[in-house]
């Protein structure tokens, strides 16, 4: 049986600018401005999730020696969803 992750402990081992900061805080902003982005609408959310997407296909090209293939596989869709969510808010109105 594996054993459970500490929750406090990074997801990737390294020194990065990112390495300090703690994953409940990232997890809040992201969430905050996935938020904003559809709920605000339009060409200014789509510009929000636009700059969510982008943020998150630079941490995955940052990371992609270090993910296992599944794990990659996973969060390209995850990249393609919030694509085609920005898609969507920006054809809405």
């Amino acid at each position: 049986m594996r054993e459970k992750r500490s929750m406090r402990a990074p997801l990737l081992s390294g020194n990065g600018p990112l390495a300090r900061v703690p994953p409940v805080a990232v997890f809040l902003v992201v969430v905050a401005v996935f938020a904003i982005g559809i709920i605000v609408g339009g060409a200014t959310g789509a510009l929000l999730l636009g700059l969510l997407a982008a943020g998150v296909a630079v941490l995955l090209a940052a990371t992609w020696q270090v993910l296992t293939p599944g794990q990659r596989a996973g969060r390209v869709v995850v990249l393609a969803v919030l694509v085609a969510v920005a898609i969507s808010v920006l054809m809405a109105k």
